[in-house]
């Protein structure tokens, strides 16, 4: 029997802003388990808290209330285990592709040198071998996220944190990335969080989805996709897999 460890427990957590003298209330009374290795997606409609509750797990936000555990141990403000990856893929555009992968280890202090394999390797493993060298201005929309996909996994994270990285792209170069993070996450062998407003890629990628209703967040409902790892883009043309997304479009609807 395969045992399944938590990476992470989120227990009562709820988050709110202050808006002038008024206080907004984002997300609560989450209750959220992330399992290790597993893809896990975050779907709900705009200004759920969707992106709220991906800070409080990087450990960005401090909740109001409730607790974050994080590798069996109390929220600490910001966790280095984690990677994060964003809706832009906010290169520096004066770095090379090499040079912008291995900024979080500059940042963290550690040797450079130390990572320059790490850093090749995830290069050629995301198809981007031979732009070592080149400027974010020289490539495509789709090859600079997958430099920032490098660039969120240089430290071996043991979370993947990933915020509608592939909202901004055409469908095949979005199709495309559904494959390279899919066959990375596996390879890699981290525990992965996507939030993302496209049902579709959540049904392709994610072994369970949870579902969240309008402000304040709190989650209506988990989904366990049934689907077998490694997933092809053919998937996507099934019964089944058309009978996830209705169903989990009627979540959102209700």
């Amino acid at each position: 029997m395969i045992k399944i460890e938590t990476l992470v427990k989120l227990r009562g957590v709820s988050v709110s802003y202050r808006n002038g003298r008024q206080s907004l209330l984002a997300i609560s009374d989450i209750d959220l388990d992330i399992v290790s290795e597993e893809i896990l997606a975050v779907v709900g409609r705009s200004g759920c808290g969707k992106t709220t509750l991906l800070k409080v797990v990087a450990g960005l936000i401090k909740p109001d209330k409730g607790e974050v555990i994080f590798n069996q141990k109390m929220f600490n403000g910001r966790r280095r285990k984690v990677g994060m990856m964003f809706q832009s893929p906010l290169l520096l555009p004066w770095r090379t592709v090499l040079k912008n992968v291995l900024l979080p280890i500059e940042v963290m202090g550690e040797s450079v040198n130390e990572y320059l394999e790490r850093a090749l390797e995830l290069i050629k493993m995301t198809g981007l071998k031979n732009f070592e060298n080149s400027y974010p201005w020289e490539l495509s929309g789709g090859m600079q996220q997958r430099v920032a996909l490098c660039r969120a996994l240089i430290h071996r994270p043991q979370l993947l944190l990933l915020d509608e990285p592939f909202g901004s792209l055409d469908a095949i170069t979005r199709e495309e990335m559904w494959m390279l993070l899919q066959n990375v996450v596996m390879e890699e062998r981290c525990s992965t969080v996507l939030v993302t407003h496209d049902i579709r890629e959540a049904v392709l990628l994610a072994d369970r989805i949870v579902v969240m209703g309008s402000r304040p967040g709190r989650i209506k409902a988990e989904v366990k996709i049934s689907f077998e790892s490694p997933r092809s883009l053919e998937l996507q043309y099934t019964r089944e897999f058309n009978e996830y997304v209705m169903m989990i479009k009627n979540m959102l609807g209700e």
